[in-house]
């Protein structure tokens, strides 16, 4: 049996593979990519239908390419990110084959390289870059029973209100994807229910300013840490119809009914914290405080920017918040489905080397592994915290390519010198 052989292996081929494969030719690096499906597929079959980015297409694209047919301010649908990224790909020649799926990689034994095992042959390389992003396997609490009598569903199983049965609904998660789609299956007549846990809440734009503009100037996408606390926090911003900012207390006054985190389910009845109030009073001190950010760095600077004094206006609480609710018989309150906006957990199941803590996490640091010659990309915070937006990955995969390049040149000396 022929084994083929390569230099470096990008494992997956959307937003973080195609960057890695710019920077790798970039370099010089001999390189292959193999995606399981089509490219950026997750954009097109694992999202709902009507989700479009949550950044403007100036911001939201890789620097050697705008989007087609797009203003710089839309927010692009998504299946013209995924042919974005077709197209960035046929730009730069990238060497995909799609329809591969690797089922493991394993350290050769007593020589330098891995074997990647698939379905159509055994692969050599001598780096593996798992570019497969954070978003692998879908969470759903174990709060309601399976065999319960509900529709239960992921947010990567939603595509618009007609797949849902008559009735309510209950969405769990208040990051981007569940108040976006609450908000959808609210203006089709639905009956929502919204749980919402702790989040950031930024403004959409402010004094004439998209708020990715504002992280930009103000430092905050370059952050390396997260701040204490906030390792669960999710961000509640949306870029659907033209892009707004999310007020929960008017998603409310709409008709939508807040409640706190979900936490329990018994007989029917499923109970949720008493932590609405903390959660949205929180948010909304988030919202005011990037606001005092910007408004100083305007005055710092001597911008000529609009005024915005309504921005600070924050809303009455809804009954729903002065009066929560602790409980809800789903029977009663005629819920027949539930969506969980509740995140994603990594799978490296394939991955059989020494680069993980006991959790199962990446021990990297900016995404170069402790096992030597193993790389991944497109991690939250890899180095900074835009790195899983689609800018990020770019500059991540760029050091990336780099470090191969150097450890490259190790090695050509060790020839050299024998």
């Amino acid at each position: 049996m022929t084994i083929e052989k390569v230099d470096t292996l990008v494992v997956g081929a959307g937003q973080a593979g195609v960057a890695m494969s710019e920077h790798l030719s970039n370099n010089g690096a001999s390189h292959l990519v193999l995606e399981r499906h089509r490219i950026a597929e997750r954009w097109r079959s694992e999202r709902w239908d009507s989700l479009v980015a949550n950044g403007p297409a100036w911001h939201d694209r890789f620097p050697g390419m705008e989007f087609s047919d797009a203003d710089p301010e839309d927010f692009v649908p998504k299946e013209k990110v995924a042919d974005y990224f077709v197209d960035y790909a046929k730009q730069i020649a990238a060497p995909i084959r799609c329809g591969i799926e690797v089922k493991e990689v394993r350290r050769n034994e007593g020589r330098p390289g891995f074997r990647v095992e698939t379905p159509q042959g055994v692969i050599e390389a001598t780096n593996v870059v798992a570019a497969t992003g954070p978003f692998q396997r879908p969470i759903i609490p174990a709060v309601v029973p399976e065999d319960a009598d509900i529709l239960q569903i992921h947010s990567t199983g939603y595509r618009n209100p007609g797949q849902l049965p008559e009735g309510a609904v209950l969405v769990v998660g208040a990051g981007s994807s569940g108040v976006q789609i609450a908000d959808e299956l609210l203006r089709a007549g639905k009956r929502v229910y919204l749980s919402v846990g702790p989040h950031d809440r930024p403004f959409r734009s402010y004094r004439g300013r998209d708020f990715v503009w504002w992280l930009g100037v103000l430092g905050k996408w370059d952050a390396a840490a997260m701040a204490p606390g906030t390792e669960h926090v999710t961000i509640a911003v949306s870029g659907a119809r033209g892009g707004h900012t999310i007020d929960f207390r008017h998603l409310a006054e709409q008709g939508m009914t807040l409640v706190g985190r979900t936490e329990e389910y018994n007989d029917g009845v499923i109970s949720f914290a008493s932590d609405l109030v903390g959660n949205v009073t929180r948010g909304d001190e988030n919202y005011l405080s990037l606001l005092d950010e910007a408004d100083a760095y305007i005055e710092c600077n001597g911008l000529d920017l609009p005024d915005e004094p309504n921005a600070r206006n924050i809303g009455t609480d809804p009954k729903c918040m002065t009066d929560p609710i602790r409980e809800l018989n789903l029977s009663e309150a005629e819920i027949t489905s539930i969506i969980w906006a509740t995140g994603f957990a990594a799978d490296y199941s394939w991955l059989k080397v020494d680069a993980f803590d006991e959790q199962g996490k990446p021990k990297h640091q900016r995404g170069v592994s402790t096992e030597p010659g193993i790389y991944f990309l497109g991690l939250p915070w890899q180095s900074r915290r835009g790195s899983s937006f689609i800018w990020g990955v770019w500059h991540d995969a760029k050091y990336l390519a780099d470090h191969i390049a150097t450890q490259r040149t190790y090695m050509d000396y060790h020839a050299s010198a024998q």
